[in-house]
């Protein structure tokens, strides 16, 4: 009798489309978040419990959608409540209260939500477009300039941009501080420092080391701004200067916070080489980004922050560790390290080694 043969059977695989719906509606509880900040609900319940009633009151809002937006907020983790509707009392969840309220300016956060509301999420309705055409579709739609020639031609538009970026960099900026060992250095210079918050948070946890924030004028006015404001205009020295026209300053420590990821690769390399010549021997250039895993299928917020520099810069996209080893190799740095500061971010690291 002749064999029968049978194909193996390929195992069983449970499918659904859980995942498809709960990112292709992702935006519903982004939007509700967003919105929450916009509206100032939790910088509101910053000073205290309150009834749906009186937020209702105090932020002028309908009452049609009043719970369903106060308990959505309650279900996705953002607000505490006791009672039910007419007799709710709602209060900021601990981690709102510590990085959602104003009156925390170390560790706030909601200026970056309001600029991602406000800013990036129309900009993200083109996301088709940058796809097809490689371009920008943020301010480059109606004006034709780069992002950061349009902000600086608006110093309303400036001011919440950097704003915004301290308090999108502070979790990362405040675990470098904490985790990198400054013991052997002296020195820092922040290039594109901001507001100057790193330099700020460096020279407050670790007083032996001379900080220097370093960026265009209109900016380094701002880091005044912020830095008196902070009572620390005397432990930061704030300094002008363009990265693409003009040396950097000489640091034992040579720090760029989310600045390689807006470039393409001939500005980026640029960036490095400049760092490299900077820093002494024994130096160190430090990079905070999203950097991501070298397989590119782990670190998925990396991966979308580097399609918001397709929608937000001309050559901008973020990297692997291995790139930013290659690129540094290149420069003249002959080793490299990864310091993780939490969730997506990361501090790629090259020392100028002694020769």
């Amino acid at each position: 009798m002749d064999k029968v043969f049978k194909s193996p059977q390929a195992p069983s695989t449970v499918v659904n489309a859980d995942k498809i719906f709960q990112v292709a509606t992702g935006f519903f509880a982004s939007k509700t978040l967003l919105t929450a900040t916009n509206l100032g609900l939790f910088a509101l319940l910053a000073k205290g419990p309150l009834p749906a009633r009186e937020i209702q009151e105090k932020l002028g809002l309908h009452s049609r959608g009043l719970f369903d937006f106060l308990d959505a907020l309650t279900s996705l983790g953002f607000l505490e409540r006791s009672g039910l509707k007419e007799t709710a009392i709602y209060q900021n969840a601990p981690d709102v209260d510590t990085f959602l309220n104003p009156n925390n300016p170390h560790q706030y956060m909601g200026n970056v939500l309001e600029m991602v509301n406000n800013r990036l999420y129309p900009f993200w309705n083109y996301l088709e477009d940058a796809l097809k055409s490689g371009k920008p579709q943020n301010e480059y739609r109606e004006t034709g300039k780069p992002i950061f020639e349009a902000l600086v031609s608006s110093p309303e538009k400036l001011r919440k941009f950097i704003s915004a970026m301290r308090g999108a960099q502070l979790g990362n900026f405040h675990s470098f501080v904490e985790k990198f060992d400054f013991s052997r250095y002296k020195t820092l210079c922040d290039v594109g420092g901001a507001s100057g918050v790193l330099a700020m948070l460096v020279a407050t946890k670790h007083p032996h080391m001379k900080c220097t924030t370093w960026d265009i004028p209109e900016v380094s006015q701002l880091a005044r701004e912020y830095l008196r404001e902070m009572k620390m205009k005397n432990k930061v020295a704030v300094k002008e200067g363009d990265f693409f026209t003009d040396s950097f300053p000489n640091a034992d420590i040579i720090v760029m916070g989310n600045i390689l990821h807006d470039w393409d690769l001939d500005q980026k390399k640029a960036l490095i080489r400049k760092a490299f010549n900077a820093l002494p021997k024994g130096g160190a250039f430090v990079v905070i980004e999203n950097i991501l895993d070298n397989e590119r299928k782990e670190n998925t917020f990396g991966l979308l922050m580097s399609l918001n520099m397709l929608i937000e810069c001309e050559g901008g996209f973020d990297f692997t560790e291995a790139e930013f080893k290659e690129w540094t190799r290149e420069a003249g740095f002959r080793y490299t390290d990864l310091l993780p500061l939490g969730g997506p971010s990361s501090a790629a690291i090259a020392y100028k080694l002694d020769e």
